[in-house]
């Protein structure tokens, strides 16, 4: 591992180029051909004030044309290695050296460690083209951008033909149908607002377009043609495995039959590419014939699947299907580069390696080129109460205003077609009629012509055109619309109760409200469950590498990336599994029940609204009160007694008897309930089953074997972020072998807080502990000691990971946990306690709970103190381990 000097977790290749670029601008864009300087001088508002790309555009297509003509398409690896060694364009004796009077470095040099780690990673996953990632955040023009690079490209393989730098065709492929549809986009553009009209003209009489939005669709290019410009999804063009033969009649009607040849130029059935049994269809062999290739990918975190940083790390080079078809076409015709789009520069926090440009969500606020987002989370309201006070509140902020003529329209989330249909939209024409806004202005998207018909998906495709029908649309139920391609630069609003199946869909919905609209600035407002705005602060962090909280300022630079490799021989221990079964015995009730009505917190059943007012300055989230949009039924002595009579399915009279006969009263019952429905649940019904029913519980158990930790799948490590000075490694000098040998069941141990190190340093210099393991950082997919807990806040089973596991010296066993002193009475904490504490006993272990000012202040196995220390018996089983043997139990 390296340590903190020899590594900077924070170093990105594409800033170092991009300090480079900046540093000789003016040298550099000397050197290029006079139709070059041209093009960029006709973008550059620095030069043109009507220029009508963005500054991040700009800048993207500066990087774009300085890696075609003056690193003259080099692999992104090949740039890294001139840099780090000062080769070439890097050298200190080059006209272009930024580092001839040593006071030009932005970064302070990185050492042969750090670099030669990087590099080794780009050569291996290089591929056998150039390969480039342009990551511009959602709403700063991608599409133009990339049709902004093809027009360069044809421009210059125009006028330079045998120049091998310049792609003469263009293959776009976009993830799926939606973004498929933006990609028009490129067809319809106005040549003219990045190209000199002189040669604008040039390109309208030379370009071809063939937009593939159908499976059958023929690809009609000429072969050795130039400047085709095909837009595709890859399940246009994928190469698959042939798994069945084909009938006579697939063979006669199929695009790339040998009948068809003649007439739209397909291959012999027998022209196989490679070994394997590959089907290729007429589409791809017609690409296979276009020179100088250049292929553009949008959206293009597709390109590297969910798992890329298990790919990165894996030895196995697992790829996606559409990396499978540009390689393939890279095998079979001449591709110039592969250029890929994205609105983010990480995938789960993980940089991609290939990436020259990045302009990220942080700056795109700041800098006015977004929107900027004012998220609000809701917390113990149901549906219905979320819609009411979601509505009220974008009404209340936008009603009635008009922006580029334009109304502000709402995007509403449903998780499924039946609840979009039959839930919320009833729910939500409701809500207007008591608003008075008319329920025409209702518009349901959801890919189901029985409820989305043919006038919706015109007025859908016309909310940003003013004076439109569908303009006059203002509230829109989706299911899963707008994660990609679709640009409403009117939306003002989202709201998301449900949580989705994708965590990332929740960064993908939320972000289409902020596209810019008006030169003034403009704030958005998120409307979403409390879990899905976590699920947002945390998505923020993988794809954006920031938080909500940290979008305002700089991130933290002490916290730093580790890698976490596991140490063998695998640690074991047997822990026993319990459960219980119940039984249920019916009694008869004898007298006053006492539902302890003064004595309950009524505060957990509060609503609650969380505020963060904006995503571009360091605000504090306002937490308040809306129990006013809880719809709480009120009940009578009549309805309430028939409710719960309902639910238990006992005798109304004898509830009655029950409520009457209370110690609190009927009208304090009634009292409460009223004031929140759910007391009824939480306290009313269960004292009167436990004054009606015995439940006996039987404890079962059974061993099991527990794994401290296991070796990653198709990865060589794990990867942790934490505070440098919370960070033990095997390699630490200050460490003796003998300690060494004690713990390290991973060789670095990424600690949450001060007192978690301290108990890990106490444990381990302790005479008293023979083998002390900091668990508490790995969770289910990495090892098993773990305790299912019921969550009294979520209501749901959760699993709690313990901190430490420790054998002492005379053969027992210790779990431990760190909590902050605040922490020790929580609610949920105590929960975690019970779970733990109850497999402790079976298990013959102690169970210890540390209070953090207790670990700082005292030597806690000098003096154990009594309020936190659960001491459990033994069991009949003894608990035994070999020297420099894994944990095991005989």
């Amino acid at each position: 591992m390296a340590k903190k000097s020899d590594f900077d977790s924070s170093f990105s290749f594409y800033q170092q180029l991009w300090y480079y670029y900046q540093t000789n601008r003016g040298k550099i864009r000397s050197r290029y051909n006079d139709l070059t300087r041209k093009f960029l001088t006709y973008n550059d508002n620095e030069e043109n004030s009507s220029a009508f790309l963005r500054k991040p555009q700009f800048e993207a297509l500066e990087m774009y044309i300085f890696i075609k003509e003056f690193m003259r398409n080099q692999q992104v690896y090949e740039m890294f290695d001139d840099w780090r060694n000062r080769r070439n364009n890097f050298s200190d004796a080059s006209y272009y050296s930024v580092e001839k009077d040593r006071k030009m470095s932005l970064f302070s040099p990185l050492t042969e460690k750090q670099t030669d780690t990087i590099f080794k990673q780009m050569k291996k996953y290089r591929e056998t083209y150039p390969n480039y990632i342009y990551a511009l955040t959602m709403g700063l023009g991608k599409t133009i951008l990339m049709a902004t690079c093809i027009f360069y490209e044809f421009l210059l393989a125009n006028k330079y033909p045998k120049d091998k730098r310049f792609c003469h065709n263009a293959l776009v492929f976009a993830p799926d149908k939606t973004v498929l549809q933006s990609l028009r986009e490129i067809m319809t553009f106005d040549k003219t607002k990045v190209v000199p009209p002189e040669y604008a003209r040039v390109l309208d009489a030379n370009i071809k377009f063939h937009f593939l939005d159908e499976t059958g669709t023929i690809l009609h290019t000429i072969d050795d043609s130039d400047f085709n410009i095909i837009i595709s999804n890859t399940q246009k063009i994928i190469v698959k495995k042939k798994r069945t033969t084909e009938t006579p009649g697939q063979i006669l009607f199929s695009g790339n039959s040998a009948l068809l040849s003649t007439v739209y130029g397909g291959d012999d059935e027998n022209d196989a590419w490679n070994d394997t049994t590959l089907m290729d269809n007429q589409r791809f062999k017609k690409l296979c014939r276009l020179p100088q290739l250049g292929v553009y990918v949008d959206e293009a975190h597709h390109l590297f699947g969910a798992d890329l940083e298990k790919q990165i790390r894996s030895s196995s080079t697992k790829k996606t299907s559409l990396r499978d078809t540009i390689n393939l076409l890279a095998a079979n015709t001449s591709i110039v580069a592969c250029y890929n789009y994205t609105g983010t520069p990480y995938v789960k926090n993980q940089l991609l390696p290939e990436v020259v440009y990045a302009y990220g969500l942080r700056e795109s606020i700041w800098n006015g080129f977004l929107k900027d987002a004012d998220p609000i989370g809701y917390e113990n309201v149901k549906s219905e109460e979320f819609l009411t006070d979601v509505v009220n509140t974008f009404w209340n902020r936008y009603g009635g205003k008009l922006y580029e003529g334009l109304n502000p329209k709402l995007a509403i989330y449903a998780a499924n077609v039946e609840e979009a249909a039959t839930e919320v939209k009833p729910a939500l024409e409701k809500i207007l009629v008591k608003l008075n806004i008319p329920t025409s202005k209702i518009l349901i998207n959801v890919g189901d012509a029985k409820y989305t018909k043919d006038n919706d998906i015109r007025d859908f495709n016309n909310l940003d055109v003013p004076g439109s029908e569908g303009n006059d649309k203002q509230f829109i139920i989706l299911v899963e619309k707008g994660k990609e391609g679709w640009n409403c630069r009117s939306l003002f609003g989202v709201a998301l109760f449900r949580s989705p199946n994708s965590k990332v869909f929740v960064l993908q919905a939320t972000m289409r409200c902020m596209r810019k609209i008006t030169n003034a600035a403009q704030t958005a407002t998120i409307f979403l469950s409390k879990e899905n705005y976590d699920t947002l602060d945390n998505e923020l962090h993988k794809n954006f590498n920031m938080e909500i909280k940290d979008i305002k300022k700089p991130s933290d630079n002490n916290r730093h990336t580790y890698k976490v490799h596991v140490l063998p021989p695998p640690r074991t221990i047997t822990l026993k599994r319990i459960w219980h079964e119940y039984s249920l015995h019916e009694k008869k009730y004898t007298g006053p029940v006492d539902f302890k009505l003064k004595d309950v917190d009524l505060s957990k059943y509060e609503s609650t609204r969380y505020e963060s007012d904006t995503l571009a300055r360091n605000t504090t989230v306002k937490k308040q009160n809306i129990d006013y949009v809880q719809e709480n039924m009120k009940f009578s002595a009549f309805t309430l007694v028939g409710e719960i009579s309902r639910y238990l399915n006992i005798s109304c009279i004898l509830v009655s008897k029950i409520l009457e006969e209370s110690v609190d009263g009927m009208d304090a019952v009634l009292d409460a309930v009223n004031r929140y429905n759910t007391v009824i649940y939480d306290c009313i019904i269960p004292t009167i089953f436990h004054a009606l029913f015995d439940i006996t519980s039987v404890q079962k158990t059974e061993d099991r074997n527990v794994v401290l930790l296991r070796e990653p799948k198709n990865a060589g490590y794990y990867e942790f972020s934490a505070k440098d000075d919370l960070v033990v490694t095997v390699h630490d000098p200050i460490l003796t072998p003998k300690e060494i040998k004690k713990s390290f069941h991973a060789d670095t141990y990424c600690f949450d807080s001060i007192p978690e190190r301290e108990c890990f340093w106490q444990y381990l210099k302790s005479n008293k502990v023979k083998e002390i393991y900091f668990t508490g950082m790995f969770t289910s997919n990495q090892g098993d000691l773990s305790v299912n807990y019921y969550d009294p806040e979520s209501r749901r089973i959760r699993t709690y990971y313990p901190d430490f596991l420790a054998k002492m010296t005379d053969g027992s066993y210790q779990l431990i946990e760190v909590k902050g002193d605040n922490k020790i009475d929580d609610e949920v904490v105590q929960a975690k306690k019970d779970a733990a504490q109850e497999i402790a006993v079976a298990s013959g272990i102690k169970y210890i709970m540390y209070a953090g000012s207790t670990i700082t202040s005292t030597h806690i196995l000098g003096d154990e103190p009594a309020k936190v220390q659960y001491t459990m018996p033994l069991g009949k089983n003894s608990i035994v381990a070999e020297k420099g043997q894994p944990l095991k139990e005989k």
